[in-house]
């Protein structure tokens, strides 16, 4: 909340409504700075203070009868999946990352304890590290839009406000559409960007997961950079000259809206579950490709739960259905989320190797060259299911069944250190180095790769 000068208040109120009035004014604002100083001080009631005490402990088993016990552990306390994201995915020797209520601390510490497993706590006051991520700036700051921030994280008003205002400014590098709208009614807006009519595209998408907000700062990022950089980078002038690119900034609106008002660590989508209390799908498995297999949860509770049926989720089914009706131009589909520092291609649902492996290997291998080459930020590659964890329904599987012939997501950074709260100060190198990585995926479009098959995969 911005506190406005109490003088120039009261020099408008004067000339406004005349001294006697005024007088009434400067007493109800004086009492309002009161109640805002008193009551609400700056960062002391985001989300009204409901992670004060909670803690993100990592946990890392050493064996499988570790294994076994952290699963009945973790399933009694029901805990917040930070990394992975479901108990069924834990394994042995691999850390795990929850975040845990408060008042389940001490019996979450009791059990650990008498099982012998040890962990670490990652962060011991979750309401203070999401003050220090979003409640230090000033709201002016964050929405000024002659000096647009993007070293902060924006909420969805403000960054649909940018992209219209980027698209008024920029119409010859800059087209913007909506390709439909959320279960809640909010438009889904895209930005085209690059010179007409180009016969290759690349699609990034950004925000599937609400609580990932590095990923919408990316999306914005990558937009400024582009156009900034289009006069005298001959690399980005290549690009935008050859390929368009089709940047949806926030995917899950609904979902980033609520991690902004209401939980900062929502993950799903919106939508109401009929017989059930629990709202929302996990928008990244719900495309129809192997759809509610392994990895994914037929319950509407879990968080990865993957919806009645396969693009039941408005926002997964427009998505889909634009690329359907691209895919012949459209050659790569990148899908941006955090957190683990890794680049992850097809396949998620399944350990086996794609039919143009050597091409899609050699493109995420430039690109986390390039991307090391900024901070000397290691990242892993390879295909999901082994590099990450094996799950169904994926968006770049499904891409990849429909003929996109590379298909990635990012895991940006960190490692686990601040997780989904990443501090607004990493932003600026997060984006960099992510920037780059993208650059050198685009610019391996335009050269030619000859896999030793050359098929794509009905899967």
């Amino acid at each position: 909340m911005d506190v406005v000068s109490c003088s120039s208040l009261m020099f408008w109120s004067r000339r406004i409504l005349g001294y006697r009035s005024a007088f009434r004014v400067s007493a109800f604002l004086a009492s309002v700075v009161i109640c805002s100083s008193l009551l609400c001080p700056a960062g002391a009631f985001l989300y009204n203070n409901r992670y004060a005490g909670d803690r993100v402990l990592r946990i890392t088993p050493s064996n499988e009868q570790e294994v076994r016990a952290l699963k009945g552990i973790l399933g009694l306390m029901k805990v917040d999946f930070w990394q992975p994201n479901s108990a069924s995915l834990i394994h042995q020797n691999q850390s795990v990352d929850v975040h845990v209520k408060h008042h389940d601390i001490r019996g979450i510490h009791e059990r650990l304890t008498d099982q012998k497993i040890s962990y670490q706590v990652l962060i011991s006051n979750l309401q203070k590290e999401i003050e220090k991520q979003t409640g230090h700036r000033s709201s002016r700051k964050r929405r000024a839009e002659s000096q647009y921030d993007y070293e902060v994280y924006h909420s969805l008003e403000e960054i649909q406000n940018w992209m219209f205002e980027i698209n008024r400014t920029q119409p010859d590098l800059v087209g913007m559409f909506s390709v439909g709208k959320s279960y809640e009614g909010r438009p889904l807006y895209v930005l085209q960007l690059g010179k007409r009519n180009q016969k290759k595209a690349v699609w990034i998408d950004c925000g599937v997961h609400a609580r990932e907000w590095i990923g919408p700062a990316f999306c914005q990022w990558f937009v400024k950079e582009a156009i900034s950089s289009y006069q005298y980078d001959s690399v980005m002038t290549r690009l935008l000259n050859q390929l368009s690119f089709y940047i949806m900034p926030v995917f899950n609106v609904d979902g980033y809206q609520y991690s902004w008002n209401t939980d900062r660590f929502w993950r799903k989508t919106r939508s109401k579950i009929r017989k059930f209390h629990c709202r929302g799908v996990d928008a990244n498995r719900n495309w129809k490709v192997k759809w509610c297999d392994e990895g994914a949860s037929s319950h509407p509770c879990d968080d990865t739960y993957c919806g009645p049926f396969p693009e039941s989720e408005p926002e997964v089914k427009a998505v889909a259905k634009f690329l359907r009706k691209n895919k012949k131009r459209i050659k790569a589909y990148i899908s941006i989320h955090a957190y683990a520092q890794m680049l992850l291609y097809p396949y998620s649902y399944k350990y086996a190797m794609i039919p143009n492996f050597n091409c899609v290997e050699s493109a995420a291998s430039s690109a986390v060259k390039a991307l090391y080459s900024a901070y000397g930020v290691r990242y892993r590659y390879g295909p999901a299911s082994t590099t990450l964890y094996v799950s169904s329904g994926s968006s770049i599987d499904w891409a990849y069944k429909n003929g996109i012939p590379y298909a990635f997501a990012f895991e940006l950074r960190d490692t686990g250190y601040f997780g989904f709260l990443l501090p607004e100060s990493l932003i600026k190198p997060t984006c960099t180095e992510t920037t780059r990585a993208v650059k050198a995926i685009a610019s391996g479009l335009l050269k030619k790769c000859n896999p030793d098959k050359d098929r794509f995969p009905y899967i």
